[in-house]
């Protein structure tokens, strides 16, 4: 009997996706950034394709590191993002203060770390 329930749950396990699952294709639609004064910079980003806010955000994440790092900056904190989504184009509005040490708060960045997942991941920083 136990066998029996460990080959049905195997053959469930090696079934793969389910065949209404939407493999995620991104469509990145450019990035605006500019420097708001003292350390303060806004970035919005608009995509295609994202799965749900969480995409479209680490878009913007993947924004600012680029912004902090050509600024001679390693970290990032984010103050706050605004996400829309319209006829299937999202788009976040993001502010983030940038800064040689480690900001404090518990929504921080390294932008290294980050600039390079975002490349291993193929998402554009520029």
């Amino acid at each position: 009997m136990a066998a029996a329930i460990i080959l049905a749950l195997s053959a469930c396990a090696q079934a793969g996706p389910a065949p209404d699952a939407v493999a995620f294709a991104p469509e990145y639609q450019g990035i605006e950034a500019r420097t708001l004064g003292r350390g303060l910079v806004q970035v919005e980003v608009g995509m295609r394709g994202a799965r749900d806010e969480a995409d479209v955000e680490r878009y913007a994440q993947c924004a600012v590191a680029k912004q902090a790092l050509d600024a001679g900056f390693g970290f990032a904190r984010h103050l706050r993002t605004l996400v829309s989504r319209e006829a299937g184009l999202w788009r976040a509005d993001a502010v983030y203060m940038i800064s040689a040490a480690l900001p404090p708060g518990q929504r921080t960045i390294d932008a290294e770390v980050v600039a390079a997942d975002c490349a291993e991941h193929g998402i554009p920083m520029v």
